[in-house]
């Protein structure tokens, strides 16, 4: 008879999810500002890479509250994103469009991340764990704010000059 899964085990397995999607982000990042035409939009891929590795920190002090090792799980989803990001800047390497993709690829990214963050926030609540959900919301707040970051950059700039 199967094992009856808990709020806790969806807990851990998705923490380890999104640990490994955010150490796949941290390897595709830098690449993701070096194919980059637009300065401010390599500049903001760089800052999220920064940023990232707080996210990285602060799951892995989630990890210690759970008294678990901190460990990813391989993510299908983020390695499908990921892919297409590369495969974005192959087709439209030295294109007018390709800072438009690239926008488009970080904001499926964030978008995923913002889905994981908030589900794993609201069951650290619903579990008691107060340190976790503020750890997560935090993160949340950050991946909430480089999504609108790139909305504004794909508004402003990028979209506009991939349609002349």
């Amino acid at each position: 008879m199967a094992t009856e899964k808990t709020l806790d085990d969806l807990f851990l397995e998705t923490l380890k999810d999104i640990y490994y999607a955010e150490k796949q982000l941290l390897k595709t990042l830098p690449k993701m500002a070096r194919a980059a035409q637009d300065q401010k939009l390599a500049d903001g891929f760089l800052m999220h890479a920064d940023e990232t590795e707080g996210h990285v920190e602060r799951l892995e002090q989630i990890f210690d509250l759970l008294g678990k090792p901190a460990r990813g799980k391989t993510c299908d989803a983020i390695l499908g994103i990921v892919e297409e990001g590369k495969s974005i800047m192959e087709e439209f390497k030295d294109t007018i469009a390709l800072d438009a993709g690239l926008i488009a690829a970080g904001q499926a990214a964030e978008h995923y991340e913002i889905a994981r963050y908030g589900a794993l926030r609201t069951w650290a609540g619903q579990l008691g764990m107060k340190d976790a959900a503020a750890l997560l919301e935090q993160t949340l707040a950050e991946e909430k704010a480089t999504d609108k970051k790139l909305t504004e950059l794909a508004v402003s700039l990028e979209n506009v000059k991939a349609a002349a």
